[in-house]
């Protein structure tokens, strides 16, 4: 089960508004979705979680490009609006980088087709399973200047962050309001 909301800040203090994210296909989408809940280009903040297993924060601020903090990168991947913002960026790899075979490696040991070489495919899976972690990733300062340090952002537990950061943000209430 997975809630997503937007924190738009306003000179009247912030107001949250709840989010369909079921047309959002790309990080690209999911900023101008942000951008279109604050006219001003006011802060905006999206609050995305899934059930105690992982949250995620991205941060609009006008046409800036976005911010993103993720708590479990290896928890996001396993979701749908996980791998939105799991960038290649994000994740350190290089941008555009095919997960598939690269035909120039390839091990043409002589084995027919429908044979397998057990031993290559452990070692892909767990390349594969290694290759992202089990840990934050992201901009961990994304909300400093809002007053949660990145020591406290990385401290959160996915079953209540989100509520820990609205009520930092002095914004609880608004965002109660949507749950």
């Amino acid at each position: 089960m997975y809630f997503a909301a937007l924190l738009a800040r306003t000179e009247d203090g912030w107001e949250a508004s709840d989010t369909e994210l079921d047309d959002v296909e790309t990080l690209s989408d999911l900023a101008d979705l942000a951008r279109e809940a604050s006219p001003e280009e006011d802060t905006v903040l999206v609050l995305i979680e899934q059930e105690d297993s992982w949250f995620g924060v991205v941060r609009v601020d006008g046409e800036d490009d976005p911010r993103i903090y993720v708590s479990d990168a290896a928890a996001a991947q396993r979701s749908a609006y996980g791998e939105l913002l799991l960038t290649d960026e994000l994740l350190g790899r290089e941008p555009g980088a095919d997960d598939g075979p690269d035909l120039d490696s390839l091990d043409l040991d002589g084995t027919e087709d429908g044979e397998s070489d057990e031993s290559d495919e452990d070692d892909e899976e767990g390349a594969a399973a290694d290759a992202v972690p089990h840990s934050p990733v992201g901009d961990s300062q994304i909300l400093d200047d809002l007053g949660i340090s990145e020591k406290e952002l990385r401290s959160l537990d996915a079953e209540d962050a989100l509520g820990a950061i609205a009520e930092a943000l002095g914004a609880s209430e608004v965002l109660e309001t949507v749950r």
